[in-house]
């Protein structure tokens, strides 16, 4: 326990009891607060977490909050918001001061602005107004460029001299409209409707120079983002600084970080392209000659004795294929004759050997009763006094049946 301080004779402390006491009643007392203020010195650490400053006109207080909060904030801390912050109050003995220790942040007067936004962004995805499928080319050397934004304001004028100096001869066509305020998001999204009425520009960039989250709210208006959306023309969205985020930014067909980064990106330099050209055609020059060089190394050792000699060691064995294979045809064909010759042989002599004359030469002959046109075979065949034509190898012979009998002794 650290002595108590009795408010008789000063008591004597050491440094660390007089830091303890301290500690005890500033921790102790103020376990959990909520402070309102301006953020500055704002620094995020390598090790994840972030170190900062909340202040007032007439005091400051220093800040942590560690890197397992960072993940929970819905927002960029930058210098210069208006903060609440909610943690508690924790004293550090080694240096002697004190600190608070940041649980949770939220702009101040803007959680409602947020929270609208948030709601609008859903609502108007929903409908397909972010959809990638929307989103059209920007022309990469257009000849007139469309500006919707104040003509007084900082950022048209980086965005006149990015081009002058880029793409000098480029037409600009200035579309004044206020940029913030409750009258802004009307008149931007009429100068949207009239350039596409019109059709005065290859490309449109809408956009404004960095300010608060309501300086930038007309750009996250549903008027502005759906004439946004519904653009004919490509529009580049350049609302405030790289870190600023816009509900048109979604809706475009790109974004920008800044004005004058909308006005690089459609000012190609014709210079830097012209060089660029050059670059690529010798490349690309360099690459066909590197292709024909090539082509005659492999070319080269097909001369004309070459290819012919290569072609006659690609020939020769097809044509002693071709040779082998007419002689082993006409083999087959010549023993196929050969059979069938012998067949038929044999059948000439079979029928030969059968034919009536072939008998007939033999001294056989055909005998025929004239009664009855029968050929002969058995006795009962003719009756006596039967006529008889007998049939020889040389003639016919007439006779007459005297008597038959069965058997011949």
């Amino acid at each position: 326990m650290y002595p108590r301080f009795t408010g008789e004779a000063p008591q004597k402390y050491t440094v660390s009891e007089l830091t303890g006491l301290i500690q005890a009643s500033l921790e102790n007392g103020f376990p959990q607060v909520l402070v309102e203020g301006e953020l500055s010195n704002c620094r995020p650490s390598s090790t994840g977490h972030l170190y900062f400053s909340l202040k007032d006109p007439g005091a400051k207080i220093d800040g942590v909050m560690f890197k397992n909060r960072m993940p929970f904030l819905g927002f960029e801390p930058r210098d210069g918001m208006l903060l609440r912050a909610r943690g508690r109050i924790s004293v550090y003995p080694q240096r002697g001061n004190y600190q608070l220790v940041c649980e949770d942040m939220e702009l101040a007067g803007a959680g409602n602005i947020l929270a609208m936004l948030e709601n609008r962004k859903r609502a108007l995805a929903a409908e397909g107004l972010f959809d990638p499928e929307r989103k059209k080319p920007i022309p990469r050397f257009p000849e007139t460029v469309g500006v919707v934004s104040s003509p007084t304001g900082a950022a048209v004028q980086d965005i006149l001299n990015i081009l002058k100096r880029r793409a000098e001869g480029i037409r600009i066509i200035i579309l004044p409209a206020p940029v913030q305020g409750v009258d802004a998001a009307p008149v931007i999204a009429r100068r949207i409707e009239q350039a596409n009425r019109w059709n005065l520009a290859e490309v449109l960039i809408v956009g404004r120079g960095g300010g608060s989250l309501e300086d930038l709210l007309p750009f996250s208006e549903e008027v502005v983002v759906r004439a946004v959306a519904e653009s004919d023309i490509p529009v580049i969205s350049a609302v405030g600084h790289e870190i600023d985020n816009a509900l048109s930014d979604l809706a475009a067909d790109l974004r920008a970080p800044t004005p004058s980064a909308a006005a690089e990106l459609v000012s190609a330099s014709r210079n830097e392209t012209r060089l660029r050209i050059g670059a690529l055609k010798e490349t690309l020059g360099g690459a066909v000659k590197a292709r024909i060089d090539r082509a005659r190394l492999l070319a080269k050792p097909f001369g004309i004795d070459d290819l012919e000699r290569r072609f006659r060691a690609i020939l020769q064995p097809a044509l002693v294929r071709f040779d082998d294979a007419k002689e082993a045809i006409l083999k087959s064909l010549t023993e196929r004759i050969a059979g069938y010759r012998r067949r038929a042989e044999l059948a000439a002599a079979r029928l030969e050997a059968g034919s009536p004359l072939a008998v007939l030469e033999r001294g056989f002959s055909v005998v025929t009763n004239e009664r009855t046109g029968l050929v002969l075979r058995r006795p009962e065949d003719a009756l006596a006094g039967d006529g008889l034509s007998i049939r020889l190898l040389a003639g016919l012979v007439k006779a007459r049946t005297e008597k038959t009998e069965d058997s011949i002794p």
